[in-house]
């Protein structure tokens, strides 16, 4: 898989810095621009990188940001000692998380971790939402609901 150039110069520039292992764009905001990259599962300097699904637009990852500052993670995390049907998607969401990762390559370091929580906690809601915008909706539970917590990131136009 390749990325364009222009691609990779607007992710750059959402970053501030020089974007590593990307595969492809995951996901691309109403404005038109990538807010979700693909990654690869070790990147180009051998480092093992369990984060498939990375958000890179800054308004996404401010508004995130927000929701996990106001405590969403941790009512989320309750729910998921409480709520049986709940925790049986979001394990479901691991998994499938892991087989997409093993099926571009297996990374002894990462085998069997996902990110952002999953299976039993909530850690990092940009993980999940990142998750969710790159599959679409009905695979991580938790990822979906942060994304109907949140306002259209694209809304006001490119974010770089």
């Amino acid at each position: 898989m390749s990325v364009s150039p222009s691609d990779e110069e607007a992710v750059g520039k959402q970053l501030g810095r020089t974007p590593r292992g990307i595969r492809s764009v995951a996901h691309r905001c109403s404005c038109g621009l990538p807010d979700v990259v693909e990654t690869e599962p070790r990147l180009p300097d051998g480092t093992p990188f369990p984060t498939t699904y990375y958000v890179t637009c800054p308004r996404l990852a401010s508004a995130i940001g927000t929701l996990e500052a106001e405590g969403l993670m941790k009512e989320m995390t309750d729910r998921l000692s409480t709520d049986e049907d709940l925790a049986a998607r979001y394990r479901a969401a691991h998994e499938s998380y892991l087989a997409h990762r093993e099926s571009i390559e297996h990374v002894e370091e990462i085998a069997g971790v996902t990110a952002g929580g999953m299976p039993t906690r909530v850690k990092c809601l940009h993980v999940l939402a990142g998750h969710s915008l790159a599959v679409g909706p009905g695979v991580n539970p938790l990822g979906d609901e942060t994304l109907h917590a949140l306002q259209d990131w694209g809304r006001r136009g490119p974010c770089v």
